[in-house]
């Protein structure tokens, strides 16, 4: 549903994107209310991993007013100042870390202390980038926007899997005053392809089995193929056994591209694959994103049209595989939040059209007024 302003307030009905609409809202100092949460479902309102992200978001913010109804199918959410610091938290069980991760890198620039973020949950499952992804693909498109050398760091220090999670991972981001403004048209070509192989309370020859799977997938289009196996026992394996893989390709012009599979051996619901099969899976979902062919993983899509709008006042472009349904739902929000539209042309070459989309927008300048200026 589109947004309706009602009393200086945007107002959106259903669960749709509503990480992305909070992220925005703290980002434009809009308040936003959600309306009709799920209410046609069994269990109606928010979901705990989406409770457990609001109250992220709280953490990272200054007086921040959040008000939810009895039944949980009514948010309303007032922003309040982008702080940042020191910050300690569990995620719900229900996502993996990377669903906070993603959230949190888009606010991190603009906060007023520099983020040092531990959180604590599941590192590795199949429906959301893996920390491994969001470190080999996610990170670098983070920096390309930083103005600086400062460093971004993203370390694993437990791994954890669904459904009792124990990973922790730490996140630093430095603050930047203003975005860059980026133009990334060409990915170029694919020069090798690097990942990691993760088993959890299992066997060390499971990931090494996945090794073997990938790689004879890959080795049918390249030579350059070198998957690290990380065997987790003890204190850094968490609570729940699990195996997969993350593989990202690298390409000449310094773009990169991921495929991931995971599989937890103590959910409920769903069956266990055997290593061949999480080997071959994440080898055909990383040629897949091959062929899509943009200058930007597919999950962080979202991120990247971010930046993009909130950049110095100049042009951005940035060719993107077939956008995700989250995409466009995403840029029509950044359009409710800030008054930004993006132009969206088909990529053509000698009057053949390609898979790819090129994003094109005009940055409104966004300035971190909370960065101390020296």
């Amino acid at each position: 549903m589109p947004a309706q302003v009602k009393n200086g307030v945007l107002t959106y009905e259903g669960n749709n994107c509503l990480r992305y609409r909070l992220l925005l809202s703290t980002l434009s100092g809009k308040p936003v209310r959600i309306t009709d949460i799920r209410t046609k479902d069994n269990d109606p309102g928010l979901r705990e991993y989406e409770i457990s992200f609001i109250r992220l978001l709280d953490k990272v913010t200054n007086g921040t007013r959040i008000e939810l109804n009895e039944s949980g199918t009514s948010l309303y959410y007032s922003p309040g100042l982008l702080y940042g610091g020191e910050l300690d938290h569990d995620c719900s069980l229900q996502r993996s870390i990377g669903y906070y991760l993603e959230g949190i890198m888009i606010l991190a620039p603009f906060c007023k202390i520099p983020i040092d973020l531990k959180l604590r949950g599941i590192t590795n499952n199949s429906a959301d980038p893996s920390v491994d992804r969001i470190l080999t693909a996610g990170i670098p498109i983070l920096k390309k926007f930083l103005a600086g050398d400062n460093e971004v760091v993203l370390n694993i220090r437990k791994r954890g899997a669904a459904p009792l999670g124990g990973g922790e991972i730490h996140f630093k981001c430095p603050i930047s005053r203003n975005l860059k403004t980026i133009q990334l048209e060409d990915s170029g070509m694919v020069k090798r392809v690097r990942g990691t192989a993760c088993s959890i309370r299992v066997s060390p020859a499971i990931a090494n089995r996945i090794v073997e799977s990938a790689k004879g997938v890959l080795l049918n289009f390249l030579p350059d193929i070198y998957i690290h196996t990380d065997h987790c026992k003890g204190s850094a394996s968490g609570k729940s056994p699990g195996f997969g893989v993350t593989l990202t390709a690298e390409t000449t012009k310094e773009v990169f591209f991921s495929g991931q599979a995971f599989s937890p051996l103590m959910t409920t619901g769903s069956l266990p694959c055997v290593p061949e099969d999480i080997g071959k899976e994440a080898a055909m979902k990383l040629l897949d994103e091959i062929y899509r062919n943009g200058c930007v993983d597919s999950p962080f899509q979202s991120m990247t049209a971010a930046f993009m709008a909130l950049g110095k006042k100049d042009i951005s472009k940035v060719t993107v595989g077939p956008l995700t349904p989250i995409t466009i739902q995403f840029l029509r929000d950044l359009r409710d939040f800030f008054g930004i539209v993006f132009k969206i042309e088909p990529v053509k070459e000698e009057d053949e059209v390609l898979p790819q989309v090129r994003l094109t927008c005009l940055g409104i300048g966004y300035t971190n007024i909370s960065k101390r200026t020296l």
